[in-house]
């Protein structure tokens, strides 16, 4: 461990603040189950007992992933972006841009899923085009943090292009288009993709390159919707999902075989995903990097950190969760009050984004780049807040069958008037958080608790159920830069405040210095313990 540059207590305590962080994101959502089963919404002994195990998965994968991001991803993504700027090649940096964003987004598991969910056009098809879309944006992206370009112009040209060419996309196809938004920025692609652009602003260092090295998920989000849109142009086709049926088992024994044959198949898709990164990786050193061996054995033991975590994360999610949610949905909405739905969503979606991996990692960015000026916890909050009401409001167009359209064209719209008000800082924290937020939990939980509950009320899953992920992805545009109106109000306060705290007694006579190089360099010993 000495050799990674970890020495076991500092392991030991990471491992102990990871797991407490896991454990209260994921138990609210245990205790809100459990108080349904237990109450209103009866489930079946063998879902409730795949609910609880593939919680317990949930929170180990967390506690490794989590841990694996830190030690492997980040420290990746920012020694790529860093050696991509210092090479000064614009022609470089475009094209190694797209071939980055083409592999990651290949290798993002929730892609596969995406594209199972479409009809007519062909899976390999529609993952090339997704990928195709975020590499492109992913190279524009690049090139703003290159030429200090301002985030809000962007996203007012691309999401009004957007929204142009959805109103000529069929109806059926609008929720799984702006889906797939949300749905391929998931915890592979996020802390690589963020890390990225804190590498290529440190090298820019100048006092806006902070800002900037935010806003990548962003506009990495556009890619997908506009290329499912277009798919959806030219294949004339509609959106169509096809719910996996509720597992029932009858004994431990099956119980068992369930997890057990779920294993198998994430460990060879997480091999699979991790694999054209890490190679990619792997060249990158070789040719420029050259990292010294003790920073390489830790970045490889972070990925097989991040390896495992994957694994088990995604085994309880969709082994555990997913019949659960599926089953919780469908019995709450055959009550014949069901429009407890509405309320009860809120709640869940209050807790649930908690558990979403890539959240601590925006989190503890945040928090590193403004040296704290800007909490994690508010962070969360304002995120919680716009999950709270993207659920609900999902609820309601489950019961009522009202159109996506009519919530994400209003709701863009807001968000980018809001855009022009906030420190630039905010909005692109905000529309990052979009992708962040809407992550496997949202797949694997809030969109069956959706499906469940259609197919019970008699609607129709594609055009209603769908547009969960969409709504989740849409909020929290809103509440991060609503806290960022709060902090610009407050802003001067905020400022006089930390410059009272930062003042300091200098000894008599001595001028304010310049820098604190120059500080220590003017005094002795004892005048700098005296200071």
């Amino acid at each position: 461990m000495g050799r990674f540059g970890t020495h076991p207590s500092v392991l030991k305590e990471n491992a102990k603040e990871k797991a407490k962080e896991s454990i209260s994101a994921v138990l609210p959502i245990v205790l809100i189950v459990l108080a349904l089963g237990f109450t209103i919404a009866a489930l079946s002994p063998s879902i409730l007992v795949e609910f609880l195990i593939g919680s317990v998965l949930v929170i180990i994968g967390m506690i490794f992933f989590s841990m694996g991001a830190e030690m492997s991803m980040t420290p990746m993504g920012e020694h790529v972006g860093g050696s991509m700027l210092r090479t000064k090649k614009l022609g470089f940096i475009v094209i190694l841009g797209f071939v980055l964003g083409f592999i990651i987004t290949i290798s993002e598991p929730d892609l596969q899923v995406l594209a199972e969910q479409v009809s007519s056009v062909p899976n390999m098809v529609l993952i090339l085009s997704v990928a195709l879309g975020v590499g492109a944006f992913l190279v524009v992206a690049l090139l703003r943090i290159l030429f200090g370009i301002a985030l809000p112009p962007l996203l007012f040209c691309f999401y009004i292009l957007v929204f142009v060419i959805a109103m000529f996309v069929p109806e059926n196809f609008l929720a799984v288009a702006f889906d797939s938004g949300g749905v391929t920025t998931g915890p592979m692609t996020v802390p690589f993709i963020m890390a990225l652009g804190v590498g290529i602003a440190a090298i820019r260092n100048d006092k806006h390159a902070g800002d900037d090295s935010f806003g990548l998920v962003a506009l990495c989000s556009i890619g997908p919707i506009l290329a499912v849109l277009i798919l959806g142009l030219v294949y004339h086709t509609e959106g169509i999902f096809t719910s996996e049926a509720v597992t029932e088992v009858e004994n431990s024994v099956e119980l068992g075989r369930l997890f057990a044959s779920a294993l198998p198949k994430y460990f060879k898709e997480i091999a699979v995903s991790l694999f054209p990164i890490t190679v990619f990786f792997g060249i990158f050193q070789v040719v420029s990097l050259k990292l010294n061996k003790d920073v390489l054995f830790k970045i490889i033991f972070g990925l097989f950190y991040t390896y495992i975590g994957l694994v088990l994360f995604l085994t309880g999610a969709n082994v555990g969760f997913i019949p659960a949610g599926n089953y919780l949905g469908t019995v709450l909405g055959n009550l014949p009050w069901n429009w407890i739905l509405v309320p009860l969503g809120m709640v869940i979606g209050y807790f649930i984004v908690k558990a979403e991996p890539a959240v601590y990692v925006l989190m503890k960015q945040v928090e590193e780049l403004t040296d704290g000026a800007i909490s994690g916890k508010s962070i969360q909050i304002s995120l919680s807040v716009g999950v709270a009401v993207s659920v609900g409001i999902s609820m309601l167009r489950v019961l009522t069958g009202i159109s996506v359209f009519y919530f994400l064209v209003p709701g863009y719209a807001v968000a980018l008037i809001l855009s022009l008000f906030v420190p630039k800082i905010f909005t692109a924290i905000a529309f990052d958080s979009g992708g962040v937020a809407s992550g496997p939990m949202t797949a694997t939980f809030l969109l069956p608790l959706a499906q469940g509950a259609c197919q019970a009320v008699g609607g129709n899953i594609v055009t209603d159920a769908f547009g969960v992920v969409a709504m989740v992805a849409m909020t929290p545009l809103i509440t991060l830069q609503v806290l960022g109106l709060v902090y610009r109000i407050r802003g001067g306060e905020l400022g006089e405040k930390r410059k009272e705290e930062k003042r300091v007694a200098l000894p008599d006579g001595m001028a304010v210095p310049k820098s604190v190089a120059e500080l220590y360099g003017e005094l002795g010993d004892e005048e700098i313990i005296e200071l």
